[in-house]
């Protein structure tokens, strides 16, 4: 087995650990730059930018500083908006480059999960208390940071919630690893961050459970019997390689693969699978959350 300190998904037990953006971090600066000139040139504040753009204010100033890797939808905005002339699109591509390195931008104890995440063909994840990673909207995320204690400070969650949603890539990539989710029925009810921000969180999990080969399904809290009773895990298929089990509380996550200890999660999270809502259910069962707020 092996064993890594320190919290991931539900937060970040080690803020004092920076990370190492010195691989992009030139260029991304320059692209910042970039798109300052360019909006203060269209005589816009980063207020009135980020409003035509449909971003956040604090985003667009991350990414004029070099501190967030800018979206290939924003390039695209902003390319129209500030009638750049092909000097922001054609940077695309290297863009993609630059976030496949920014894996670096997580703390040291959590960057071996996550390049292996970055690489697996199956991510099997069953969530008690919080919403996955890989489905939290970027609101969502920084809502989560924000309140995280002792308090982090700006500059820190701004790193954290762009490392997370650059791990979202593996959502879209080509060929398509295999993912399923099983998330407590409670964790649907819980409005972090602001009952807006929670709305636009269920409105994307209906979105990703609705993509082809995305498994997303909603363990119901009127269940007299549940397997997952001993807490959150998540099951991890890299490459080439045997299925591994991860875990994650409080201060402490591990990364385990003894085959033993792996075959009795994967059991585990079978019986889960069979006791849960079924996918088209999970997903009717989100929407009449909605309907109802």
């Amino acid at each position: 087995m092996a064993e890594v300190r320190g919290g991931g998904e539900s937060g970040d037990a080690r803020p004092e650990l920076d990370e190492d953006l010195s691989e992009v971090s030139d260029f991304l600066k320059a692209i910042g730059k970039q798109i300052k000139l360019l909006r203060e040139r269209a005589g816009l504040t980063q207020k009135e930018f980020a409003k035509k753009v449909g971003y956040t204010e604090s985003l667009i100033g991350a990414v004029e500083q070099g501190k967030r890797t800018p979206q290939r939808e924003l390039l695209e905005a902003s390319e129209r908006i500030l009638d750049a002339g092909g000097l922001l699109i054609v940077t695309a591509d290297d863009i993609v480059s630059a976030k496949a390195k920014a894996r670096v931008r997580h703390p040291a104890w959590f960057r071996n999960y996550a390049g292996m995440e970055a690489e697996a063909v199956e991510i099997h994840e069953y969530s008690t208390l919080v919403i996955p990673g890989l489905l939290q909207t970027e609101a969502h995320a920084r809502a989560l940071y924000g309140m995280r204690q002792p308090l982090l400070s700006e500059d820190v969650i701004e790193r954290r919630v762009s490392a997370r949603m650059a791990r979202q890539d593996v959502l879209t990539r080509w060929p398509r690893a295999i993912f399923s989710w099983v998330i407590d029925e409670s964790v649907l009810h819980r409005p972090l961050g602001s009952e807006k921000v929670h709305i636009a969180q269920l409105e994307q999990l209906l979105t990703v459970g609705r993509m082809r080969g995305m498994t997303l399904q909603v363990m119901s809290m009127a269940r007299s019997e549940n397997p997952g009773m001993a807490g959150p895990f998540t099951l991890i298929t890299p490459k080439g390689q045997p299925q591994n089990g991860y875990v994650e509380i409080q201060q402490s996550s591990r990364l385990i693969t003894d085959p033993e200890e792996v075959r009795i999660m994967n059991a585990r999270y079978g019986t889960l699978r069979a006791q849960a809502h079924t996918p088209k259910d999970s997903l009717a069962l989100i929407e009449k959350m909605l309907g109802e707020r």
